[in-house]
């Protein structure tokens, strides 16, 4: 029931790993060559698809965009599983994010990976990989994120951007400024810019409305305007988390007014296009597989429909840790169709106002860019 669809040869995990490879004049999977400093800049939900469609408002980034500058993210195409693959170089499986919402089955709960961290979560060990800050701080090559102030000290933070120093920074302007203060003082860098602009006003509005694409052409232009002061010795990438599909309120499936589709259900996490359904422990008339054929019988038209077991099979989480097994849903319900997913039982409706949507296997959420500029640029 996965789609048959080959992933890129080049991969998210690279790309940051790759530019500290380039600092240290080490070969990497990108091709890059040496330089002194390297700035990855993160676009919270920028989808190829989104650039091409809007590519009269982003003529910087519309004019590099080809078939060697598109990759493909991870699967979740979620943000937490994202930028913790971008920032390990390590695929889900491996450091442990593999969802929006999740299972601590040690805690009987789900827990939200972006905004839910508490004392029952440590930063530094649920998320397991070391980052390529980290490695960068072996090889004395100080490392910086640049984001907005409101993430400083946010558990999602301490997860992924360890071994960085956080510099802050609230406007799309103010973060490449700052990157280019860093460039002019630092002899050697790894700068790491978080534009989460677009993911906010695509969940709020929809990446057709007139909000997303107003700051689409803020960030086209003050990336045109950086790329264009760039040294020699300096390198740039762009790249994203994850692509977003707009869905109208019309194509919400509210999946538990369907008896089978919850029966011997636990708990619901994951997102509204990647639901994913944990099995009460203590019972045996439901399994794995007969809640995956419920859904395939009811929703195998809308959505590709695993077990974890065909999950860990098919490699979409990468190489899956045994450590990391039990965060992984039961069952998956990947949307394939213009829909999402919700339990109407869920005491926030909040959740439900969200236009822009992310999560599952289509290419509008999953194919990115992999923008180069300065001294990577080819």
């Amino acid at each position: 029931m996965l789609p048959a669809r080959e992933f890129s040869t080049l991969r998210l995990a690279d790309v940051l790993t790759s530019s500290l490879d380039a600092i240290l004049s080490r070969p990497n999977p990108l091709g890059l060559p040496a330089v002194s400093k390297a700035v990855v800049v993160l676009a919270d939900g920028l989808g190829v698809s989104s650039i091409r469609a809007r590519a009269g408002h982003a003529r910087f980034l519309a004019a590099r965009l080809n078939k060697t500058s598109i990759i493909d993210g991870v699967f979740p195409a979620t943000t937490v599983a994202g930028i913790a693959t971008l920032t390990t170089g390590v695929e889900p499986g491996q450091h442990g994010l593999v969802g929006y919402q999740v299972l601590d089955a040690d805690r009987d709960r789900v827990i939200n990976q972006l905004t839910g961290w508490d004392a029952g979560m440590n930063p530094a060990t649920w998320q397991r990989a070391r980052t390529v800050f980290d490695i960068a701080a072996e090889h004395a090559v100080p490392s910086f994120a640049i984001g907005p102030k409101r993430f400083t000290n946010s558990g999602f933070t301490g997860a992924v951007l360890r071994g960085a120093t956080y510099v802050p920074a609230e406007s799309i302007a103010d973060r490449f400024r700052a990157a280019r203060a860093l460039l002019n003082d630092e002899p050697t860098a790894l700068i790491y810019l978080y534009v989460s602009e677009l993911d906010v006003a695509a969940h709020a509005h929809g990446w057709e409305s007139a909000r997303w694409l107003t700051q689409l052409e803020t960030l086209d232009s003050e990336l045109a305007k950086f790329a264009s002061g760039l040294r020699r010795d300096e390198g740039l990438l762009l790249t994203a988390d994850h692509g977003v599909l707009d869905v109208p309120a019309t194509k919400h499936v509210l999946f538990d007014t369907v008896p089978e589709l919850v029966a011997g259900v636990r708990h619901v996490a994951g997102d509204p296009r990647c639901v994913q359904l944990y099995l009460e422990p203590d019972q045996s008339l439901v399994t794995a597989d007969s809640l995956a054929e419920a859904w395939r019988r009811v929703e195998g038209e809308r959505a590709w429909i695993f077990t974890r077991a065909e999950a860990v099979a098919a490699g979409i989480f990468g190489r899956v840790a045994p450590e990391v097994l039990p965060r992984i849903g039961d069952v998956i319900v990947a949307a394939r169709r213009v829909v999402a997913y919700y339990d109407s039982r869920d005491s926030n409706k909040g959740a439900r106002s969200m236009i822009g949507q992310h999560g599952s296997l289509t290419d509008e959420e999953l194919r990115v860019p992999l923008i180069r500029a300065g001294a990577f640029e080819r």
